[in-house]
Order: C-alpha cells, then structure tokens, then sequence
C-alpha cells in the first residue's frame, strides 16, 4: 500500500469511527485476578474491532510482579493496586508515563447462602459463620483491603482462627461458592450484575473502612512499540470499556 492510500484510508476510518491497522499485532496482558470476567469481555470487543490478538494471564498483583522481576514477557499489567505499577515504574520494568488508572474496586462480604450475611457485616461480630475467606494479604491488593476492615471493627484477633486465605481473590471467591467457606470478602465484580448481587446474599463495605482499591495500568518493556499495546491502552479508556467496567461494579 503506498502512503496516500494508507492516509486516505485512515481518513475514512477515522471519519466513519471505524478502527484501521495496517499489520495486526498481538499483546499480551497479565491481569489481576479481580478483573478476570469484564477483561475477557473487554479483549474480545477489542480484537473484534481491531484485529490485533490479545492473550490474558491471571492472578495476584504479588504474583504477577514477581514474574515480571523473573522476565515473564508481559506487555501489559492491569494491576489490582496502583503501587505495584508505581514499583515497576520506578525499578525500570515499566515504559515511563504510561501508567494510568483505569478502575476502582469494591470490596463486598459475600456468601452463596441468602440472607446468611446480613446488609451492615455483622455476622462478623456474632461469629455465626464456619471460615471467612480472604485473599492472601501480602500478595492480593483485596486481601490486604480485607485485613484493614477488621482491623476497623476491631475484629482481626478474634476471627484470625476462622480465616482461610487463597493465593488470589479468583481462588478466594472458589471457597466461598463451592461453600468451603461459609462468607468471603472478594471483589464485588465477581458477583455483581443487573445493578445488584447476582447470588446468595453480600455486605457492601463502605469504601472508606480501607484504603481505596485503586487499580492503575502500566506498559511493560516487551510492550515498548508494538502498536497493539498502544491500541489496547488506549481502548481501555474508551466508553466500550468503561461501560463493562461499570456493569461489574467497578467506579471510575
């Protein structure tokens, strides 16, 4: 295609809101466990409108910055927290500038049981639960949100001996719905839906009872000038992304 082509093409296509590549490319993104499910969605309408690939990687924000330290080649991080992509930035994992953030998280007390977890959280207080569930706090950004509420009801010594801990907020949410664990504290992204708690029954914890679960985004180095790492951050700006992002219950 000669240059004139490639211009009058463009032209078209930005004319009409339509996408244009020249080469489709492929990205692949590591994503933390919460943003499993609007992520998925998201990729698909963006290869769909692009033609660029994207391959996706799940699991704690510890987890994955580890591998990135050991040369995983990661283009994207899609973070659960926004000092993960700070660290990166700083140490020179990441491409200067890019980091930006794209969500922010609700933590939720949930149960697959209805009616179990009542609207303030205090089943907590009464201790009428077999485990609680929380994501490893040292790795998962929402374990770490979970240990600051019951440091805030004054609540972490006496309920330790019931906490089991997943590796990640994916694995968390796993032992309350096969009910391994009577409750939970897990992303509200992963039940909500139709404007509510799609199963069972959930306490909303109030956003100020922890520090806020902001979630950033960051190029990695193997992404640096490949224009479906372009394309893809910039796509998760957009209204598309947004409007999933705000289905799950995500604030932004």
């Amino acid at each position: 295609m000669t240059s004139s082509f490639i211009k009058q093409l463009l032209t078209l296509a930005a004319a009409f809101g339509l996408p244009f590549t020249t080469q489709a490319a492929e990205v692949h993104v590591a994503v933390a466990a919460n943003f499993a499910a609007p992520m998925k969605i998201i990729a698909q309408d963006f290869e769909k409108e692009t033609g660029h690939k994207v391959g996706l990687s799940f699991g704690a924000t510890g987890q994955v910055y580890a591998q990135i330290k050991n040369g995983a080649p990661f283009a994207i991080l899609l973070a659960a927290d926004d000092k993960t992509p700070a660290k990166i930035e700083q140490e020179g994992l990441g491409v200067a500038g890019t980091r930006f953030t794209y969500a922010t998280g609700r933590l939720v007390l949930w149960s697959k049981k209805p009616g179990l977890v009542d609207a303030k959280g205090d089943i907590l207080k009464s201790g009428q639960f077999d485990k609680l569930a929380i994501a490893n706090p040292k790795l998962a950004p929402y374990g770490a949100a979970a240990i600051e509420v019951l440091e805030t009801m004054g609540l972490r010594s006496a309920i330790a001996p019931k906490i089991v801990e997943g590796s990640n907020i994916g694995q968390t949410f796993q032992f309350v719905a096969s009910e391994n664990a009577g409750i939970g504290f897990v992303a509200l992204s992963q039940v909500f839906g139709g404007g509510k708690i799609k199963e069972g029954s959930g306490w909303m914890v109030p956003s100020n009872w922890h520090k806020p679960i902001q979630q950033d985004a960051i190029v990695l180095n193997p992404g640096k000038g490949n224009p479906a790492v372009q394309a893809l951050m910039q796509y998760l700006r957009g209204d598309k992304s947004r409007a999933v992002m705000l289905s799950f219950g995500y604030t932004l």
